[in-house]
């Protein structure tokens, strides 16, 4: 089958690139966009390190096939700071030493980013709800509740 013209709008810019069929949004962000920060995890959707938000809703970009969607608002990691201003889930997580290796990183600020627009003040077991098909190795999740409850403090 021939590669299609996908139509993206990606952290606020006008994608247009050739995807083979079938092609994830995560392959098409890494390979065709250059955007590294969602993760080849378990290509399975169970591990959340792949997750960005499409049209505001959290998604495992390694289940989505890109041609499905067409004309969506796509928004990744690359896409959350201001210029240079960290945003407040990114400072959240730095300032309370909320990673450790990183791989998991990404994927958690987008799902937080995607519960904290839903719910700007969520409870500790709503952020463990929020952040269950995120895996995290190294931390403990610990430290990520407690980035993530201090981010929305912020917020307020």
């Amino acid at each position: 089958m021939p590669s299609s013209v996908v139509n993206l709008t990606v952290n606020g810019r006008e994608q247009e690139f050739l995807a083979r069929p079938a092609e994830s949004l995560l392959t098409s962000l890494r390979d065709r966009l250059g955007l590294m920060a969602a993760k080849r995890g378990c290509a399975q959707g169970s591990c959340g390190t792949c997750t960005v938000l499409v049209d505001d809703k959290p998604v495992m970009s390694c289940l989505v096939a890109v041609e499905t969607i067409e004309a969506a608002e796509v928004r990744t990691l690359e896409g959350v700071a201001d210029g240079e201003r960290l945003d407040e889930v990114q400072q959240a997580f730095l300032d309370g030493f909320a990673t450790q290796c990183g791989f998991c990183t990404a994927g958690m600020i987008m799902t937080a980013e995607a519960l904290l627009a839903e719910n700007p003040d969520p409870t500790h077991d709503e952020v463990v709800e929020a952040i269950s098909g995120n895996v995290c190795r190294c931390t403990g999740y610990r430290a990520i509740v407690a980035a993530i409850l201090d981010a929305a403090g912020r917020r307020k």
